[in-house]
């Protein structure tokens, strides 16, 4: 991050420059988490005219991104976000909000949204099924059954994919 600001500022530590005020200014500390480490405080360089942003440690982004993946794959699997709230402090030695793991579970959105959108143009297909199945969902604030109609290929050398899901 140092190497960030020297590069931002145009100089190294020290080196002074006539027609520019801006200046190295300290650093600030600030928590971020790694997996199997916990929380690691990180000294994080600033400039004197608060423009400087590292790109290596966003200022929003607090914990790596594997435990963001982690989250999403727990989350999936059906985990409730206050479950995962409850046990994150155990799993990564930091407690996650409620609100974080489930804004984490919206960056899904993106790639399902992608996956739906994709081109299915030159699949070969030998035959189709069609079925329904019932998930429980968040509805509100109960739990309903919603029924989901999934299409599913199969290629003359028997292999599965899910093309489509739909409610």
């Amino acid at each position: 991050m140092r190497m960030e600001l020297t590069h931002f500022l145009g100089r190294e530590p020290y080196e002074r420059c006539d027609d520019d005020v801006n200046h190295r200014n300290g650093t600030y500390e600030r928590s971020f988490t790694l997996k199997k480490l916990g929380d690691v405080d990180v000294k994080v360089p600033r400039d004197r005219n608060g423009e400087f942003s590292t790109k290596i440690l966003p200022r929003s982004k607090r914990y790596e991104d594997s435990i963001r993946e982690d989250l999403c794959m727990m989350f999936l699997t059906g985990i409730s976000t206050r479950s995962l709230s409850m046990i994150s402090q155990k799993l990564i030695g930091r407690k996650i909000s409620p609100q974080e793991v489930s804004n984490t579970g919206k960056g899904l959105i993106g790639a399902v949204e992608s996956w739906r959108n994709r081109d299915l143009s030159q699949e070969k297909i030998k035959y189709l099924f069609l079925d329904g199945v019932n998930f429980r969902m968040w509805i509100g604030k109960s739990i309903k059954l919603v029924p989901v109609l999934v299409a599913i290929r199969v290629t003359h050398a028997g292999h599965k994919l899910v093309l489509s899901l739909q409610s």
